[in-house]
């Protein structure tokens, strides 16, 4: 990593050079954000819709990923509010069916505190919602070769 020189307290260039160390170290993490997690879609609300590419797994016929959603603004819920939701979906794309398997809902921005889980012991397939997560997943993950 350069190095990177100060200026003493006095100079008038300190807080524009720290903007821009700043702005180099965020726009780097979100860079990074965006390469494991791509925007796939959108739902109701403004709400976007990102596929943690790590988590897209093949078998036969089904496609089993993870999804994240984000609120645009914060949903109120019994005891809080979500920020947003991790949903692990599996789509069959031949048949034109998916199941959630998973939902978890977070109260914070970070997606590190569960406000609410769901697993589901038998998925039940079926034809997505149009507008929903599933829809989304279905579109995407049918259109791509993983």
């Amino acid at each position: 990593m350069p190095r990177v020189k100060l200026l003493s307290h006095s100079s008038a260039l300190l807080p524009s050079a720290l903007c821009v160390v700043v702005s180099l170290c965020v726009g780097h993490e979100s860079s990074a954000q965006n390469a494991s997690m791509p925007k796939i879609g959108e739902i109701a609300g403004g709400n976007v819709v990102l596929l943690e590419s790590r988590t897209v797994k093949k078998a036969g016929d089904e496609i089993t990923a993870t999804l994240r959603t984000v609120f645009a603004k914060p949903t109120k819920a019994p005891g809080g509010e979500w920020f947003g939701s991790r949903t692990l979906v599996t789509v069959r794309c031949k048949a034109g069916t998916a199941a959630v398997k998973e939902n978890r809902y977070y109260s914070d921005a970070k997606f590190n505190k569960i406000a609410s889980e769901k697993i589901v012991g038998i998925p039940g397939y079926g034809a997505p919602v149009p507008g929903s997560v599933t829809a989304v997943a279905h579109k995407h993950l049918c259109a791509t070769k993983p």
